[in-house]
């Protein structure tokens, strides 16, 4: 995943999930659009190194994976930070990098192109991705996705600080089988956000988009609504376009249970395990419906298994993003 997001296949973020409120007589829009997702957290990265311009800075020492935090004595939060210390540098400077909690300092000198010096290395802030919108709310703009939380390198929850969404699509799939998951890969469409990401918690990723995505309004199921057997989810694994699949519905837990784990759920749609194998890392989000309403999110997939997998409780995903 290159940094600064051109139409850059990226990663997707895998399988967890998410809790809002006032949700009787509520209606929301189930979406199941694939989304692409950046959260930042105020981390600057190597992700790869420029083939003409990066040799230098391999050859001194840079890794992929060091985490930049100062140059010459100047914090670094974002490759902006970087671009601006770099064009008021003269000559080398002193790269302050975390390299698996320890701390290293590397002299560098940078390339004078016609853009400016550059290091001849590609960034990643925070962590990029691409998810599944679980739903809209026409009223207010927020949205929801993924049904679970992006972890930073160190399994933790990330601190987001800011992130966009952006429009995306599924180029591949990797079909999921015993011991192995499957994937969905994806790119962004567009450099220009559709919406902005406001928090990134253990039950999921909320934003706001002006844009939204015109997709029939359904009423908010309670949990007491919920039972065992039928349903349906929405999801896209193929370019764009949102399909509806069955599933069943094996087991029903308690809402209070916060490991995102309250419906466990049985892909049984001819289609979908043709193409996936079932549930896959990309699908995550993807809204369930039963009996007209909207229920809850896919949220995990059982790696020795992939046709049998999780979801969330609407409610839960609604108290989180209140």
């Amino acid at each position: 995943m290159k940094m600064i997001i051109k139409r850059v296949v990226v990663a997707l973020l895998s399988l967890w999930l998410l809790p809002f409120h006032a949700y009787a007589a509520q209606e929301l829009a189930p979406v199941g659009q694939v989304v692409g997702l950046e959260l930042r957290d105020g981390s600057v990265t190597v992700a790869a190194f420029d083939e003409e311009l990066g040799a230098q800075s391999r050859a001194a020492g840079l890794q992929i994976g060091d985490v930049i935090e100062s140059i010459d004595g100047q914090q670094i939060n974002s490759s902006e930070d970087i671009h601006k210390v770099l064009t008021r540098s003269h000559g080398m400077v002193d790269v302050q990098v975390s390299r698996e909690g320890k701390k290293q300092s590397i002299s560098l000198t940078p390339h004078i192109t016609g853009d400016g010096p550059k290091l001849g290395i590609y960034l990643k802030q925070g962590v990029t991705g691409i998810g599944t919108v679980t739903w809209y709310d026409k009223d207010t703009g927020k949205f929801a996705t993924l049904g679970h939380g992006v972890n930073n390198g160190s399994g933790k929850l990330l601190d987001m600080t800011q992130g966009n969404a952006y429009d995306a699509r599924v180029l591949t799939v990797r079909k999921g089988k015993s011991g192995e998951p499957g994937q969905l890969m994806g790119a962004i469409e567009r450099l220009e956000p559709i919406g902005e990401l406001t928090a990134n918690t253990a039950q999921g990723v909320f934003g706001r988009s002006q844009e939204g995505w015109p997709c029939q309004e359904l009423p908010v199921a309670e949990t007491s609504e919920i039972r065992t057997g039928e349903a349906t989810i929405l999801s896209t694994v193929s370019g764009v376009d949102v399909r509806e699949y069955s599933v069943e519905i094996l087991k029903i837990y308690p809402k209070s249970r916060q490991t995102g784990r309250n419906l466990l759920i049985h892909v049984t749609d001819p289609a979908l395990l043709e193409t996936t194998g079932g549930i896959v890392q990309g699908m995550s989000g993807s809204p369930i419906i039963q009996d007209g309403k909207l229920i809850g999110a896919v949220t995990h997939v059982l790696v020795n298994d992939p046709t049998t997998g999780y979801g969330i409780f609407i409610e839960n995903m609604l108290d989180a993003a209140a």
